[in-house]
């Protein structure tokens, strides 16, 4: 029956960065179940970074961008000798069961989780080039732009109109007719939170400590590369990529 498994030796390129891309399935229904605040809700904000900075832990990417639901790793060293179906079911369940562990702790959502179906994630896996990494995450980035202006407009349009007149009065609204909007209700997104805007990085970032020669005895200083979550990422560019040594 072995022969029947027919992706088994299915190999990312080994010559190519690969991204994976992890996306909260059914997220919106769980939203609406845990009663989540809007258009962010900081909890949830903090548990899928939580959950991501487990994942960077365990598999040791070179950085990982997660906004809204969604989660993308940038891997380093390629795991289980780069066989596709075991990178995507094994970061899929990992990332699947800390996001789960993670929000159970918290007293705002555990009892509301215990009536909602099992968490999951989906997973697809792209391998690109050094300048396809770039645009890439520019891309995502851009995404999270769009949830950020498209949520606050639709958000703040809740407050006054029913479901169906908010959608009515978006469809089809270009950028600048949003922005509009959201100015007449007091809103500036370039005055929301980096995070809201650009979304949230994880990679390793050099910090200087302090320690003892034990030979010498005296106090020296040393460079060491910690985990690190930056809340306050700028607009993505081949320099922030090439800068942190992110790219082959």
């Amino acid at each position: 029956m072995k022969k029947c498994e027919i992706f088994s030796s299915l190999k990312v390129p080994c010559t190519s960065n690969i991204v994976l891309r992890l996306d909260g399935r059914n997220f919106s229904q769980l939203s609406r179940k845990l009663e989540f605040e809007k258009p962010y809700d900081i909890e949830f904000v903090k548990i899928i970074t939580e959950s991501s900075s487990q994942l960077f832990k365990e598999f040791s990417p070179r950085f990982i961008y997660t906004f809204s639901d969604e989660v993308n790793l940038l891997l380093g060293e390629i795991p289980f000798a780069g066989r596709v179906e075991k990178i995507d079911s094994v970061l899929a369940s990992f990332l699947s069961s800390a996001f789960t562990r993670e929000i159970m702790g918290q007293d705002k959502f555990k009892e509301k989780v215990k009536g909602t179906k099992s968490i999951s994630f989906d997973s697809r896996l792209i391998p690109l080039s050094d300048q396809g990494v770039v645009e890439y995450f520019q891309w995502r980035q851009a995404e999270s732009w769009r949830n950020c202006l498209n949520g606050y407009s639709y958000w703040k349009l809740r407050e006054t109109h029913p479901q169906d007149e908010s959608m009515q009065i978006l469809h089809k609204k270009k950028s600048s007719q949003l922005h509009e909007i959201l100015f007449q209700k007091g809103i500036n997104l370039a005055e929301m939170p980096s995070w809201q805007r650009r979304g949230v990085g994880i990679y390793k970032k050099e910090f200087e400590v302090e320690g003892i020669n034990p030979l010498t005895n005296q106090k020296v200083k040393s460079q060491r590369k910690k985990i690190f979550v930056d809340w306050e990422l700028p607009r993505f560019d081949e320099k922030f990529f090439t800068s942190k040594s992110m790219l082959k």
